[in-house]
């Protein structure tokens, strides 16, 4: 047994070697220069992460010549060290892995096989001429209607992908060479990092604000297979026929539904999301939330639920490999479709795949094979529950602490877990640029005094402007349906497990498994978090460090006002309209109740946002005349807030 294992070894190198055609990550001069901050001596800096516990260089070479303090920071006992080998593998990561995912997104999901084309992409970039772009607009390649709208062949439409000046590929979108023809990944750049309008260079941890996902599903060839994300009440209801039938689990006989209405559903339900929102929730409502920045130190725990609060770093390689292991791949959570979705993994993965725009992934009922069997025989990752490249944790398919699905992505011939955790480290490193908002030292000490009178410090407290709590969503008056996305996922918990961080992939038998360590979290954080025992689920309370470049506001983006304050309101008032929110006008509008007022209003006309639930309410802390502040007080208050460092 031990030559076949050296031989998977072997081969899982030699599938490394495959070379990503195009992934950019920009050189040192094309990368807006971050803001300037106190620097850390060398013994100061990280050199170890113990499950969010951190270790300065200084305190782990003092621990390193004892025995005990060696075997503290030992992989052993979940121990990452952090190294400059970690930090230019997470920043390789960040801008170029994909994990495989562009089989999903090309080979079944069909995101570059139908109006929009790998070819025209290529065009579009070629027609820049050298120059960047933070939207980048593409022809379409045949005329499709979305939206009750004719978009005739040639019509260009906007993406919101970014190309950086000197640049001849998408940020955040490599290309992969696979199987003879060229696929499209996503890696985490496409969403957390953009291109400065101005001097068109990177700005690296800075959301993408204006990135069209709905657009890209919505015109893929088999949107279907992100069908548990969208606005759909049943699948039952899609049924047309009892020709198309798949033999369940349990040995049932079962129709799948149509392929063609389920789709026009679906691609009518994502079409709907405003730029620079994804949903990352299986519950069958669309409910997209603002893609966060990756500012990411003293932010814990993190997304817009903080369900990612435990593991390493304290939780951010949690959310780093949520992203990856189901949110880029849905066949990830076949194995727990009955207990998340209330579907047989055979009607799930068949639904998925009966579509599929590659032939090789698609599958036939009439060939008498269940779903899975057909899938087992295509799926280039047989090792992993889904396509990406992942490895299965021992709690799969049960949610933990740590994987929302027992899953964690990771390439063959790296170690288990490490491409997260190097991503992990160098988020932490990115720091905003200096905002170009003109404060002077009197404006500056006025608004640090409005923030604390008007108690925003309550909750925007320490170094980093976050109590890292999660506040019941009651409290908060956000809107609701975001706060319980994850019930069912915590409704699937276990005690969470990981292998231990040096632990080779593919992993071999018997490797070490460690216990995460939980005793710190607090039990109604967690309920919060997921939406389960007697809680409606909570929102986590954000940094405010790096304001200036994450307008819209509030987890579902609906606070948007453009530079004219009186008539672009909310995101169909900008974004929609290829308009970019103004900072400084939407920040307004989040502590100014007459403004968010109009806000509101605006968001509830337009049925796209009502059907995405985005609305801009909630959070209603107002630092205006309703509350006795000047206009004066709540002007220094904005800036402040868009400059805080």
């Amino acid at each position: 047994m031990k030559w076949m294992y050296c031989l998977g070894i072997i081969l899982a190198f030699i599938f490394t070697l495959r070379i990503p055609v195009y992934a950019f990550i920009p050189s040192e001069n094309q990368i807006v220069a971050p803001e300037k901050v106190t620097v850390e001596k060398a013994e100061d800096k990280p050199a170890f992460d113990l499950w969010g516990r951190t270790f300065s260089h200084k305190k782990a070479h003092v621990l390193m010549k004892t025995a005990k303090g060696r075997e503290l920071l030992s992989p052993k006992n979940g121990a990452v060290k952090i190294d400059q080998a970690l930090l230019n593998l997470g920043r390789k990561s960040f801008y170029e892995e994909t994990f495989g995912n562009e089989v999903f997104l090309s080979d079944i999901l069909g995101a570059f096989n139908g109006p929009l084309t790998i070819e025209n992409f290529q065009k579009a970039i070629k027609e820049l001429n050298g120059k960047g772009t933070t939207n980048l607009q593409v022809e379409l390649a045949g005329t499709v209607t979305m939206g009750g709208k004719i978009y005739k062949k040639g019509t260009k439409v906007d993406t919101g992908f970014d190309v950086a000046k000197g640049s001849d590929e998408v940020l955040g979108l490599p290309l992969v060479k696979s199987e003879g023809r060229l696929k499209v990944g996503l890696s985490c750049a496409a969403c957390h990092a953009t291109v400065d309008s101005v001097n068109q260079k990177v700005i690296e941890g800075a959301v993408n604000t204006d990135a069209n996902f709905g657009l890209l599903l919505a015109l893929g060839t088999n949107t279907s297979a992100y069908f548990a994300r969208a606005d759909i009440a049943s699948l039952k209801e899609y049924i047309k026929s009892l020709e198309r039938i798949v033999v369940t689990s349990e040995g049932k006989k079962e129709p799948l539904p149509d392929s063609k209405s389920l789709e026009a559903a679906v691609d009518d339900s994502v079409f709907k999301w405003p730029k620079g929102n994804f949903d990352v929730s299986s519950d069958f409502i669309s409910n997209p939330t603002q893609i966060p920045d990756s500012f990411t130190l003293g932010d814990h725990p993190y997304s817009w639920s903080g369900f990612a609060m435990a593991g390493p770093f304290k939780g951010l390689s949690t959310l780093n490999n949520a992203v990856h292991a189901q949110g880029s791949d849905l066949t990830t959570i076949a194995e727990a479709s009955r207990a998340l979705l209330g579907i047989d993994k055979e009607v799930y993965l068949g639904t998925i795949l009966q579509n599929a725009a590659n032939p090789k992934y698609r599958f036939d009922p009439t060939q008498g094979k269940k779903p899975s069997e057909f899938f087992a025989q295509v799926d280039p990752t047989p090792d992993a529950p889904g396509v990406n490249q992942a490895i299965k944790l021992p709690t799969f398919p049960r949610s933990s602490l740590v994987s929302p699905n027992g899953v964690i992505v990771s390439s063959p011939g790296t170690k288990a877990g490490e491409q997260n955790n190097a991503m992990s480290a160098f988020q932490n490193t990115l720091v905003p640029p200096k905002a170009p908002v003109k404060i002077t030292d009197r404006e500056k000490q006025l608004g640090k005094r409005v923030f604390a009178q008007g108690s925003c410090i309550s909750c925007h407290a320490g170094s980093f402007y976050t109590n890292n709590q999660i506040i019941p969503v009651e409290k908060i008056g956000t809107e609701p349906t975001r706060a319980l996305g994850l019930k069912k996922a915590g409704e699937f918990l276990k005690d969470p497990v990981i292998y231990s961080p040096d632990t080779p992939v593919p992993v071999p038998k018997g490797a070490l498994v460690l216990k995460v360590p939980t005793q710190g979290l607090n039990p109604g954080q967690i309920n919060l978090a997921f939406g389960i025992g007697n809680t409606k689920g909570g929102y986590k309370v954000p940094s405010l460090i790096g304001l200036y470049w994450s307008a819209p506001y509030l987890h579902d983006g609906g606070v948007a006002v453009g530079a004219n304050i009186k008539t672009q309101f909310g995101p169909e008032g900008t974004l929609n309209k290829s308009i970019l929110p103004d900072p400084y006008n939407s920040l307004r509008a989040l502590v100014d109740k007459s403004l968010r007022t109009q806000v509101i209003k605006a968001n509830q006309t337009s049925e796209s946002l009502r059907k995405s639930n985005v609305t801009g309410q909630g959070h209603e802390y107002w630092i205006d005349a309703s509350t006795g502040f000047s206009q004066q007080e709540q002007d220094a208050l904005i800036k402040y807030l868009l400059t805080l460092k």
